[in-house]
């Protein structure tokens, strides 16, 4: 609720504007060039796009697990590697050739988290009746260093209106239906994740939720104490759709960013190309599946899953936060000062947050070098990058 407070809605107010103010494609590349410059816009795209390919792996890692749970097999690495790279190839598949066959991979989603949403929700209210909760509530958390890495994941979950301003072209009167948006899906996700979040504690305490495969854990037990041995591999079902749905919209929008900054010159001038049949950036979307498929094999190397799970998830929120600065600093300078400092705050606590290693990782030295020498890469490669394509003017 803090996050939704304090980041969601600051969030919501700074895209809109942001769109509504620069409605072409390209979104947070094009804000940021404007307002600071070439290589500022540059650097807030390479970020975030390298960031949304480290989510890819580590959002594929989570479903699938949750999948395969129901098999015996969510610790089988190369089971869980092999399913993952499915799902991300037909999701993005879907949406190359074009977002009129690809949005009903994303219509596919965002129902089926709903109905996830709706039947935890509803499978909690009867265990409540029957036994009660399990877990006690606390409407603060306590502190815990093994668990303030989450408070980054927190607030990541309530990111993502940003990729609506990725497409700003192709939204019909932005300036109407952008604020209404914005609005109604701040107070949707919030109520979302309030309601699966305690549906899950009243089924199995914390302590018996992993951060990966939790979901199948709570359907599993929800479904022996309701006599519903089915509640699992519905649940399984819907996760595997919400997964390919959310990895269909993102890939779509994201593929927007290379094909704007292809477009100005500052990437390899095939990121600007537009399939001739499709009429999509199909070599941004096909890139993007390159190097997701690469990084979820890569970091699989040198601690336990679980491990690379969470390396994984830093990685995504430091990358994914990082634009965020340039965001509200772009919102700040549009007249939206309160919500650019809530912004602000929130984004730097989130980084700060995702450095601290969960009680998970057993090699703390190899978790942190992977975190700081990925964010070290992801930077110094867009310097290379930008310095291999400027314009002499810029």
């Amino acid at each position: 609720m803090l996050a939704a407070i304090f980041f969601l809605i600051p969030l919501s107010i700074a895209i809109a504007v942001l769109t509504v103010r620069h409605p072409v494609t390209g979104g947070l590349y094009r804000w940021t060039r404007a307002d600071f410059g070439p290589w500022h816009g540059f650097l807030a795209f390479w970020v975030y796009w390298v960031g949304i390919a480290f989510w890819f792996p580590s959002a594929a890692m989570f479903y699938v697990s949750i999948a395969l749970s129901a098999s015996g097999l969510s610790e089988n690495r190369i089971a869980l590697v092999a399913v993952s790279l499915a799902a991300i190839w037909i999701a993005l598949g879907t949406n190359l050739v074009g977002v009129g066959v690809g949005k009903w991979t994303e219509n596919l989603g965002a129902a089926a988290s709903w109905i996830l949403g709706v039947l935890l929700v509803g499978a909690a209210a009867l265990v409540w009746r029957r036994q009660g909760a399990a877990s006690t509530f606390h409407l603060l958390p306590e502190f815990n260093w093994e668990t303030v890495s989450f408070w980054a994941t927190i607030a990541y979950g309530m990111s993502g209106l940003e990729m609506v301003g990725l497409m700003g072209g192709e939204i019909r009167d932005p300036g109407r239906n952008l604020p209404r948006a914005a609005s109604i899906s701040s107070v949707f996700t919030t109520l979302f994740y309030v309601g699966t979040t305690a549906a899950m504690l009243i089924v199995l305490r914390p302590g018996q939720i992993s951060e990966i495969n939790g979901l199948a854990q709570v359907a599993g037990n929800a479904g022996q104490i309701l006599g519903a041995p089915w509640l699992s591999i519905v649940i399984v079902l819907l996760v595997l759709a919400t997964a390919i749905g959310q990895f269909g919209g993102l890939g779509a929008s994201v593929s927007r960013m290379p094909f704007a900054a292809g477009a100005d010159h500052l990437f390899p001038a095939a990121f600007a190309k537009i399939h001739p049949r499709w009429n999509t950036p199909y070599i941004s979307i096909i890139t993007l599946g390159v190097v997701a498929s690469g990084l979820l094999v890569v970091l699989q190397f040198g601690d336990t899953l679980r491990a690379a799970y969470q390396t994984l998830v830093s990685l995504m929120v430091i990358a994914g936060f990082l634009p965020y600065l340039y965001v509200f600093g772009s919102a700040w300078k549009a007249g939206k000062r309160l919500s650019a400092s809530s912004g602000t705050g929130v984004t730097l606590l989130a980084i700060v947050c995702s450095v601290v290693p969960t009680g998970e990782v057993h090699n703390v030295w190899l978790f942190e070098g992977k975190v700081f020498g990925g964010t070290l890469a992801v930077i110094a490669s867009g310097w290379l990058i930008y310095r291999r394509y400027k314009k002499p003017i810029d």
